[in-house]
């Protein structure tokens, strides 16, 4: 428990003396989550938490981990993978808060930085479909796909059923790489140039193909990638 560790040394104290940008990720954790377990304090605990035991990726690591995993971390009973789960979810949710207020949707680099923090930790490929009106607003999104994406698995009939739904007049693709490079695949390639062609026919233009790796993206449309 943070109680049991010396006083100079308690993250709490240390955050009331100096504020939580004095604290290392380690005493951050420590902090929210309280206490430790039966021979372990909880800095220990948290640097457990942080350290190569449960991932390669430093604080990263709480997107990573999933409940069944967080149970199976001495010291992690249910309460406490709820906590770093929560966690996991509102720094997600607050980087979007925040990306928000520059979102553009005319604009690559701020699409990207909105949907970052939602897609660069997904271990497997997910794509958005992002529909807009007449005046590039966006009038809803929806999601395409999980797993490989590729132009056998991600119909164009299944995306222009969703966006004449809405009567979309013109559509955003956004996927990510779990391997954190998004330089497009050959199936990226292909499946864009079918989106486009399917487009053509129907009236509904494609904008832009926009693939999200790990703090950084590719924009089909920046790249002249749209034929």
């Amino acid at each position: 428990m943070i109680k049991q560790i010396h006083k100079d040394e308690r993250p709490y104290e240390k955050c009331l003396a100096h504020g939580p940008v004095a604290l290392t990720n380690v005493e951050l954790l420590a902090v929210l989550l309280r206490t430790g377990s039966k021979g372990q304090d909880v800095l220990e605990l948290a640097q457990c938490l942080l350290g190569p035991a449960c991932g390669n990726e430093g604080i990263l690591n709480i997107h990573q981990l999933t409940l069944e995993q967080l149970m199976k971390i001495k010291g992690i009973g249910t309460v406490k993978a709820v906590q770093i789960l929560c966690l996991s979810e509102l720094t997600k949710r607050l980087a979007k808060a925040v990306a928000k207020e520059g979102l553009m949707l005319n604009s690559p680099s701020t699409i990207a930085a909105y949907y970052m923090e939602d897609m660069r930790h997904k271990k497997q490929e997910h794509m958005k479909l992002l529909m807009l009106n007449t005046k590039s607003k966006l009038l809803g999104e929806a999601h395409i796909s999980k797993g490989t994406v590729n132009a056998s698995l991600v119909s164009p009939r299944e995306l222009f059923i969703k966006a004449l739904e809405k009567n979309a007049v013109s559509i955003i693709l956004v996927h990510n790489h779990p391997s954190g490079d998004p330089t497009p695949s050959q199936n990226d390639l292909l499946l864009t140039r079918r989106v486009q062609e399917a487009g053509e026919l129907i009236g509904i233009e494609l904008l832009d193909h926009i693939i999200i790796g790990n703090n950084c993206y590719t924009s089909f449309a920046e790249e002249n990638l749209l034929s």
